[in-house]
């Protein structure tokens, strides 16, 4: 039985991967700041273990390494879906105390947590996973801070997957397009806001460089997850996996 530790994992896509990892039978922990959200996952997903956790804060992360001995026993699977967007504004006018927080959440967060996790990682040659972006591939203007921290994600995962290997570790990185759910229509609505344009001349530009006209649906980024802690997946390490129906740019 996996046993799989999943950050952010209160709703979208990091929710929709849990699932499928209980789905599959697996023993699934996820850590989320938001309590309700967590609790509404725990009642949707009988046996799933949560946390709340603020993942940039010492002693949380402290409380959920001891969460995972407690609830896991050890761990296989290591998903890093924690971040945050900040503010959708241009790079002069973002406040220095908005980037911070993207890096603390996005980079730092994913680090402090694998650093820990890395000991039972070895005892199990296990797996990670990173949630990257197709802002990891290409610049996001106006998103200054989230861009640069999912290419950070890519070096990160990189070097991670050239340290670990020796050890059986798998380390990936999936970069997922547009994903349909309530962070996408906040983000369309701040480009929208942003440029003056309607909702759906905001939507259609974003669909231009678009192979399949339509936004991926967090099941199937759960799917990959999945896949990339099978026997044939484990045989893929260090590779950046995009699902964002083929952007065509970049």
């Amino acid at each position: 039985m996996k046993r799989v530790l999943v950050t952010g994992g209160g709703a979208g896509i990091g929710l929709a991967i849990a699932r499928r990892f209980v789905d599959d039978g697996a023993k699934v922990l996820v850590c989320d700041v938001d309590a309700e959200a967590l609790a509404a996952a725990a009642a949707a997903l009988p046996g799933l273990a949560t946390l709340t956790c603020d993942v940039v804060l010492a002693a949380d992360i402290d409380a959920l390494f001891g969460a995972v001995d407690r609830d896991l026993g050890g761990l296989d699977v290591l998903v890093n879906n924690v971040g945050i967007g900040g503010p959708t504004m241009p790079a002069d006018q973002l406040p220095l105390e908005d980037w911070r927080r993207v890096m603390d959440v996005n980079l730092t967060a994913p680090f402090d947590i694998t650093q820990r996790a890395i000991p039972m990682l070895k005892e199990t040659a296990g797996t990670i996973i990173n949630l990257s972006s197709a802002a990891g591939r290409y610049g996001y203007p106006n998103r200054i801070a989230y861009s640069v921290t999912k290419w950070g994600l890519i070096g990160f995962t990189k070097t991670l997957s050239m340290e670990l290997g020796e050890h059986g570790i798998s380390v990936n990185a999936i970069l997922p397009g547009a994903v349909g759910g309530d962070r996408y229509d906040r983000v369309i609505e701040g480009r929208a806001k942003l440029s003056g344009k309607s909702i759906e001349e905001t939507i259609r530009e974003a669909f231009v460089a678009q192979s399949i006209k339509r936004v991926v649906d967090p099941d199937h980024v759960a799917d990959l997850a999945l896949f990339l802690t099978t026997p044939a997946g484990r045989s893929i390490s260090g590779q950046m996996l995009p699902i964002d129906c083929d952007l065509q740019h970049g």
